[in-house]
């Protein structure tokens, strides 16, 4: 089991900008751009991977990637296998497990819209599978229903399911959940991570980091370290660019932009995601320079 804590990239999923199809060179180096920023590991195949548009294909050849570049780099690999169909998130993580993952994060069922006594069920039968260990992703925002604490406490009985990304936004709900049980909690939030911290988060699950890998590392080592003092500078120094990539509009979308115009393009995004408008990077653009972040040379023209 490894040792779960710090930041966890939730990596980009690039797309050639000819045809549409996954950048299978542009992924290798961003992973070596994490490696190299000092991040705990990388989660492919999430939500910031645009994961609901990949085929069983290219998600396999994502996880693959992720293994093959990552893990000789010391990176754990989160390999993002959930779904909203029970038969199909066990398909997924048992395929995971074999490509060589080192957890499976399991999203609750989207769209379904089912009880807690559902949700229950649906990760346990997806955690009696094979012996993968589970991260779970709480995001009632994109799901429609959240995994309560009691579910959370129940789950957290299980020996495969050790660690929960809490993207709920909510400090009560990290909270009981801490209160409940001793499952390892990651912050699902840039903006959150030293807030979870205080109630007892380990890490982030980051978007940030795609772009300044090693100052989200260094926000979770310094609270981990319970120096708060420079973790609160560090999150003030941070903040408004984190907040920005969440709000300018819909993940992935921003983080991409800002990757665009910092001269590591990741490419297209697929339908019904879109590219950011000439105002949306030029806010992009003027975020990434409050932080001393400067446009690439050759993007530097192309707004005004």
């Amino acid at each position: 089991m490894p040792r779960i804590f710090g930041t966890y990239t939730a990596i980009v999923t690039p797309f050639s900008s000819t045809d549409g199809s996954i950048d299978l060179a542009r992924l290798e180096e961003h992973i070596r751009f994490q490696a190299a920023g000092g991040v705990t590991g990388i989660v492919p195949c999430g939500t910031t991977g645009e994961a609901p548009t990949l085929n069983e294909r290219e998600q396999a050849s994502v996880i693959e990637t992720a293994v093959r570049v990552g893990k000789p780099l010391g990176l754990q690999i989160v390999a993002g296998t959930g779904s909203n169909s029970t038969e199909h998130a066990i398909h997924l993580h048992r395929s995971a497990h074999a490509l060589g993952a080192d957890l499976s994060l399991q999203v609750a069922p989207y769209y379904n819209k089912p009880s807690q006594e559902g949700i229950y069920r649906h990760f346990m039968a997806v955690a009696d599978s094979c012996s993968l260990p589970i991260m779970l992703y709480n995001i009632p925002g994109r799901c429609g229903v959240a995994i309560a604490p009691e579910t959370v406490e129940r789950l957290a009985r299980h020996p495969n399911i050790v660690a929960i990304k809490e993207a709920t936004g909510s400090m009560d709900s990290a909270s009981e959940i801490r209160q409940r049980c001793g499952i390892t909690i990651l912050s699902g939030d840039d903006t959150l991570t030293i807030a979870f911290a205080a109630v007892g988060a380990v890490g982030v699950v980051s978007v940030l980091s795609n772009i300044v890998p090693e100052r989200v590392a260094r926000l979770c080592a310094l609270t981990q370290s319970n120096d708060f003092a420079a973790a609160r500078a560090e999150h003030a120094s941070l903040f408004a660019l984190a907040r920005g990539l969440l709000t300018i509009d819909t993940n992935p979308a921003p983080i991409k932009a800002a990757m665009q115009v910092l001269g590591r393009d990741s490419g297209v995004l697929r339908l019904p995601m879109c590219a950011l408008p000439a105002t949306g990077l030029a806010r992009v653009r003027d975020l990434l320079r409050a932080v001393g972040l400067e446009p690439a040379a050759d993007f530097a023209g192309a707004i005004q």
